[in-house]
């Protein structure tokens, strides 16, 4: 320990032992291949299955909400469309 002088406060600086990472609680990421319900493949980065796998996902672009906007419409049943509905515009 060093002692410093500070403002008429002594200060000590510890050195921290750098601390590792842990061996072997990492899971694997790899090069795995994704092919989608219309025949659309990509490569990405993942920790699914191992090297070289295919994840062949069951997600209809063309009809799946998070590719049509399907979320958009929650807010129109939400809670805040029937709070509308019923109070109307207070502002």
């Amino acid at each position: 320990m060093v002692p410093i002088r500070f403002k008429s406060k002594d200060i000590q600086i510890i050195k921290n032992k750098s601390k590792k990472m842990k061996k072997d609680i990492h899971p694997d990421y790899h090069t795995i291949k994704v092919v989608m319900t219309d025949g659309t493949e990509f490569e990405t980065r993942s920790t699914y299955g191992s090297e070289g796998d295919t994840l062949r996902l069951e997600v209809d672009i063309k009809s799946h909400p998070a590719w049509t906007g399907g979320q958009q419409k929650i807010s129109e049943r939400g809670q805040m469309a029937r709070f509308k509905a019923k109070f109307g515009d207070l502002g």
